[in-house]
């Protein structure tokens, strides 16, 4: 009795000895786990161990971020360069021109012959404040001269045309307001023209024949290069009067004066360009028996910033469809990730469901995909960023035109990479954070 006693004693003794060595359960709901940096590195570690699928894989990212950056410097190098040549042709400019009153439909190509001679006679004598008045008319011709003849345009107008356009000379001088009256057959040259007609030879004191009209060169213009409204070098300006009576012969249809293309002014100062606007408005109406109201007018009104303004409009349109275009690359490139991401999580399914066995949590598992899918799409914006300027700065040196790389179109094609990984990479993340970690050991 007494040693069966002691041994049950000893039983359970030992049996509340083991008890209290047991391990207490792990606690599955508590907070903790991998770290972002740990993820970050795992991350790294797996883009790392397969280098070239990695590197196909930023390769559309590249693409659609070179692209869009270089579309978008070009862009703005279009509209940079836009605005400098409209500047160029002068300051606080206001354009009159011919329009229909009425619209005679798509198949009506008839041009509006509504402004006169006489009516550019009556803007100046309104005494406004501009700096001139230049009525114009223009036609392509041929001139002739000793050596070569040569197509260009020439452009009838007044001595106020050189002032406003700020337009000087080499060699020679312009033709003035009492030439312009006495319709004098004397034309001054662009360069470019000029050395076409003569060579190397001098153009001033020499004849050209426009025809069967000869007409002497006075001057010869200094190299302003191309605007907005073709370039000056190629063209050659006679007095407005010479052209319309013994060249062009452009009478209205009642015969009492001449039609012009259009009336150019240059406003003193940019507050003056609304009140010189309204002011011609109102005495084109009167000379043309329109509605005070404006509905019936046969001519057109605007300034230089609102022509700038349409341009710069028309430019910003095609560059963003452009831009528009080139990212669709980038969604290519997006999907080029979740398709990789898919097989990535099919392949290391078993890895997944180690990890899982040993207490990684969903959440862990989807970070590190979202990573590397974050990871890639960065890198390859970083990359097609660096491809972009590259390619701006060889077009800037190409000379064709300078492209202006912006930290708007940088911000905005990073961005949207990013966004374009992440967008792509959260299913994939999502279906490897779901396997179950039995079925995931078990994969073959």
């Amino acid at each position: 009795m007494t040693t069966a006693a002691i041994n049950r004693e000893a039983i359970a003794a030992q049996g509340h000895s083991s008890s209290s060595e047991v391990l207490p359960p792990l606690e599955t709901t508590a907070a903790g786990g991998v770290s972002l940096l740990e993820v970050v590195v795992e991350s790294l570690d797996s883009l790392l161990a397969n280098k070239g699928r990695a590197l196909l894989t930023m390769l559309g990212v590249i693409i659609g971020v070179a692209s869009v950056v270089s579309l978008l410097a070009l862009g703005n190098g279009a509209s940079a360069s836009i605005t400098a040549q409209v500047q160029s042709v002068g300051t606080n400019l206001v354009f009159v021109l011919p329009s229909s009153p009425r619209n005679h439909g798509p198949s009506d190509f008839r041009q509006p012959q509504s402004l006169t001679l006489d009516d550019a006679r009556a803007i100046a004598a309104l005494n406004l404040p501009v700096n001139g008045i230049a009525p114009q008319y223009s036609s392509s011709v041929q001139f002739v001269a000793a050596a070569a003849d040569e197509y260009g345009t020439l452009v009838g107008t007044s001595s106020d045309y050189f002032g406003v356009q700020e337009l000087s000379v080499t060699t020679g001088s312009l033709f003035d307001d009492a030439q312009t009256r006495a319709a004098e057959p004397v034309v001054v040259l662009g360069p470019t023209l000029a050395k076409k007609l003569f060579g190397s030879g001098r153009a001033v004191g020499q004849t050209v024949r426009v025809r069967d009209q000869t007409l002497r060169v006075i001057g010869v213009l200094a190299s302003k290069g191309g605007g907005a409204f073709g370039s000056t070098d190629d063209q050659a300006f006679a007095p407005i009067t010479f052209v319309l009576q013994r060249l062009f012969g452009a009478r209205t249809p009642d015969g009492n004066s001449y039609q012009v293309a259009n009336v150019l002014m240059s406003a003193r100062k940019a507050s003056d360009i609304s009140a010189v606007q309204d002011r011609v408005a109102l005495l084109l109406r009167e000379r043309h028996n329109l509605k005070a109201d404006g509905s019936e007018d046969d001519f057109r009104i605007f300034n230089q910033a609102s022509f700038l303004s349409v341009l710069n409009n028309i430019t910003n349109l095609l560059t963003a469809f452009l831009a528009a275009i080139a990212s669709i690359s980038l969604v290519v490139g997006g999907i080029g990730i979740m398709n990789i991401m898919l097989v990535s999580v099919t392949e290391r399914t078993r890895e997944i469901g180690l990890r899982k066995a040993v207490g990684a949590r969903a959440q862990d598992i989807l970070k590190q995909f979202i990573i590397e899918a974050l990871v890639i799409s960065l890198l390859g914006g970083i990359f097609g960023l660096a491809l972009g300027v590259l390619v701006s700065t060889l077009v800037t040196l190409s000379g064709i035109m300078t492209a202006q790389v912006s930290l708007g179109s940088v911000l905005l094609a990073i961005g949207f990479s990013m966004a374009v990984g992440l967008f792509f990479g959260i299913y994939p993340a999502r279906r490897a954070a779901r396997l179950n970690p039995i079925d995931a050991l078990r994969y073959e």
